[in-house]
């Protein structure tokens, strides 16, 4: 074989190489990753959001945020307000939210994140659904929410 015929062949052959592994792998990547809108998550986490604090907000939202982008669809992400947390899912909280973290609030809760709200916190603030933002829920019991979320294999994030 001459230096220039086998040049030649190398070059096919790693041309066939490269073809091969690009039609026959991808659909299986692609598999794997794809998933449609209600299809369970991998990933399930549950914050306990329970202090007032602008720095305890800013680092709370901010991993949850990161989370978001980490794992996209593939995450079911809670968030559960109790005690003085509980002001950052109110339309007027009684305590300092600051107008940033408000606007990521309703960010993330537009990328799916769930905001869950201590309805035993509420009722000593003498607040009901309409003092809170339109997507909260309303759980009874704010510790409850966070011991059932785990038994339902949500993993527990605390600050």
């Amino acid at each position: 074989m001459t230096d220039c015929s086998r040049a030649s062949f190398y070059f096919l052959s790693r041309l066939v190489l490269c073809i091969f592994f690009l039609t026959c792998a991808t659909p299986v990547i692609a598999e794997e990753t794809l998933r449609f809108p209600g299809d369970p998550t991998d990933h399930n986490v549950v914050y306990q959001f329970n202090k007032a604090d602008q720095k305890y907000h800013d680092a709370v939202l901010f991993s949850v945020g990161e989370m978001l982008r980490k794992y996209g669809d593939n995450i079911t992400i809670v968030v559960t307000a109790i005690g003085p947390g509980i002001h950052i899912l109110a339309k007027q909280p009684l305590r300092e939210v600051s107008e940033q973290n408000r606007q990521k609030v309703q960010s993330l809760a537009e990328y799916g994140v769930k905001f869950h709200a201590c309805g035993n916190t509420m009722k000593a603030l003498n607040w009901d659904k309409d003092d809170m933002l339109p997507f909260v829920e309303i759980v009874n019991v704010g510790a409850a929410d966070l011991m059932e979320l785990q038994a339902k294999g949500f993993s527990y994030i605390s600050w």
